[in-house]
């Protein structure tokens, strides 16, 4: 079997999960956060919705500056509503399973950096910063279930049941 397929496959199994957690986000409240340290809501949801467009990224670009000189073009996706955070999801989904296809195995091999302010912080063959993008988008989607527990929203399942929704 190859990587790319792999990789699909796990895309597939994860996306849903992922739109579970996103379609109990409570609408109107993107600056609530459970400490002064974290994350705001809003911004912690958009980033589970975007962040496996970062596959498509690391299949299509050789580098990414988290602070390239002269600053950063990117601009941070805003939303309003579940189905905002549903379509950016669909989105990075999309653009990740189209780069996968049209990858080679061959290619998932090659390096990929990660800068900041010109400075690599981290090299790696693409198969592993892939790899390691699905546990990052686990990790936040993990926190954003806490995020629901203490807004009294129900948590759905997302590996096995929660306290609030049972097989």
């Amino acid at each position: 079997m190859k990587l790319t397929e792999i990789y699909l496959a796990q895309l597939e199994r994860e996306a849903p999960l992922s739109l579970r957690v996103l379609q109990r986000v409570p609408e109107g409240k993107p600056d609530w956060k459970p400490h002064q340290k974290s994350m705001p809501l809003g911004y912690l949801a958009a980033l589970v919705a975007t962040m496996p467009g970062w596959i498509a990224m690391t299949i299509t670009q050789d580098s990414l500056d988290l602070n390239p000189v002269g600053g950063s073009s990117f601009q941070r996706p805003e939303w309003k509503t579940t189905k905002d955070l549903e379509r950016l999801l669909e989105q990075s989904v999309s653009q990740a399973r189209e780069a996968l296809k049209g990858a080679s195995d061959e290619h998932l091999m090659t390096t990929w950096r990660l800068l900041v302010a010109g400075r690599v912080v981290d090299e790696s063959p693409r198969h592993v910063v892939i790899s390691d993008t699905f546990s990052h988008v686990g990790h936040h989607r993990g926190q954003l279930t806490v995020y629901l527990r203490l807004n009294e929203v129900p948590v759905p399942m997302v590996y096995g049941p929660t306290a609030d929704q049972k097989f």
